[in-house]
């Protein structure tokens, strides 16, 4: 039997009298790949950040792993890896110094030489992120989910080109 790894229960969320999510409710088990599509501001982002506490719904309550989001986000934080549509990095950091940040925050991290290599990037891990292309950033962000060996994934991915195309 799956058990609801999310459920979302009537979340709503407004922004200046404009109601990007209503009423939403969605449950997702257990080794479900679950997609939220839609056009440029149909609320995917905001639904997103949502369901992982990063912003409040107006209305409704979201749980991830049985939890409620806002009551135990640093327990969630360890459960939960996430790449959000865009990513901001200190100015000259490179691909391995942003890889070992992420590293020391988790307690069994999972191996990110072995990650980059997944994904192509282990040539440029003395480069700094600046001077990636885009794909390539996408792609460490992706690595960056993936480090602290998380049960859950996000990922709110931009289609711009076919950077996944391996």
């Amino acid at each position: 039997m799956n058990e609801d790894i999310i459920e979302v229960r009537n979340i709503s969320k407004s922004f200046g009298g404009r109601k990007v999510v209503d009423d939403l409710s969605l449950s997702v088990n257990s080794g479900e790949a679950f997609g939220l599509l839609g056009h440029n501001g149909a609320g995917k982002s905001t639904t997103i950040e949502m369901i992982l506490g990063i912003k409040k719904p107006d209305d409704g309550e979201a749980r991830i792993l049985g939890k409620d989001v806002a009551a135990n986000r640093k327990e969630i934080f360890e459960k939960v890896g996430v790449q959000l549509q865009s990513s901001a990095y200190q100015a000259a950091i490179k691909v391995g110094e942003v890889c070992e940040e992420f590293a020391s925050l988790y307690c069994s991290p999972a191996d990110y030489h072995r990650l980059l290599e997944q994904f192509g990037l282990l040539s440029l891990i003395k480069s700094p992120v600046m001077k990636l292309s885009g794909c390539e950033r996408q792609k460490l962000s992706v690595v960056l989910s993936l480090i602290g060996n998380p049960e859950i994934v996000f990922l709110d991915y931009r289609q711009s080109g076919n950077c996944f195309s391996r």
